[in-house]
């Protein structure tokens, strides 16, 4: 259903050249050559210019380039729900953080899957922005992020509030404390997710808050993963600001201590973020009824 000269786009786009991509779509490279300059006369733009890397999109072709994957993004998603339609079948496609991919979240989607036979999902994992980008374009249906919803295009449902913590290991010096002070903070090796996650600007702006920079601290690794970092402080490599609902099995195991930390508030929601074409209110409540299964369990 995806207009054929989208299609001659994005492959372009995708393989580098004309001839990969006509080679790829089992057409002509004049074929496709016309696809583009149709597409370049039915809105007045051009599209590519020659680089000494090879294509380059103009800005107007990077407009055009996005709004083609949510054309063909929207076509997959049309396909993929009719098929559904017909075998009775519903298949979802959320959107986490690596936070949530470390709590609660994906264990209720998978017990929501082994309650629904007739249901099939696709977690994606990706940065707060990534995520709200994926749901613009339509590639997820839902989004568990963590912060409020600040994109007025979108509903939400609260799941659960969560705040950041200082975890340690069990035989830290500060593991028998319930707080860790400024000062006493400022004399640790400090392993903290990349800048762009949503933990580490909630600890940067915290600080600010409080005129006070995250250079007057000692951060020796920067890592994206959290399993990474909870093994490195297993591993008594340094300690780290982390969600508490990440920590909440190696607390349970008693793996990890974790202590709040002196006058930064860090709380933050945890939502369910989805568009108003999301015509399905029962998964919504079923996913939640299942979260707080899996809260209570772990809590037990």
């Amino acid at each position: 259903m995806t207009d054929p000269k989208l299609t001659s786009l994005l492959t372009i786009y995708e393989t580098g050249n004309f001839t990969r991509a006509a080679q790829k779509l089992s057409l002509s490279q004049p074929a496709v050559s016309q696809h583009i300059r149709q597409l370049e006369a039915e809105f007045g733009v051009r599209i590519f210019e020659r680089a000494h890397s090879g294509l380059r999109l103009t800005r107007e072709g990077e407009i055009l380039l996005k709004y083609a994957r949510r054309f063909q993004a929207l076509d997959r998603n049309l396909s993929e729900a009719l098929s559904s339609q017909l075998r009775q079948l519903t298949s979802l496609t959320v959107g986490i953080t690596h936070t949530a991919e470390s709590n609660a979240i994906a264990e209720t989607l998978a017990r929501y899957v082994n309650l629904h036979d007739h249901v099939a999902i696709k977690v994606i994992t990706g940065t707060v922005d990534s995520l709200y980008e994926g749901l613009k374009n339509f590639e997820l249906d839902l989004a568990v992020v963590e912060g409020p919803n600040l994109d007025p295009r979108f509903h939400c449902v609260m799941l659960d509030t969560d705040c950041l913590v200082l975890a340690v290991p069990p035989d830290h010096p500060l593991a028998g404390n319930t707080m860790v002070t400024i000062e006493e903070l400022k004399k640790e090796k400090l392993i903290l997710r990349l800048p762009n996650s949503s933990t580490r600007s909630l600890f940067n702006s915290s600080l600010e808050a409080h005129n006070l920079h995250l250079s007057e601290f000692n951060v020796v690794l920067e890592i994206d993963n959290i399993a990474t970092i909870k093994d490195l402080i297993r591993r008594g490599f340094g300690v780290s600001v982390l969600a508490q609902s990440a920590c909440m099995d190696e607390l349970r195991k008693k793996k990890m201590a974790v202590l709040s930390i002196e006058n930064l508030s860090m709380l933050r929601e945890i939502n369910l973020v989805y568009s108003e074409d999301f015509g399905h209110p029962e998964v919504l409540k079923e996913i939640i009824r299942c979260y707080n299964e899996v809260k209570e369990q772990t809590a037990e």
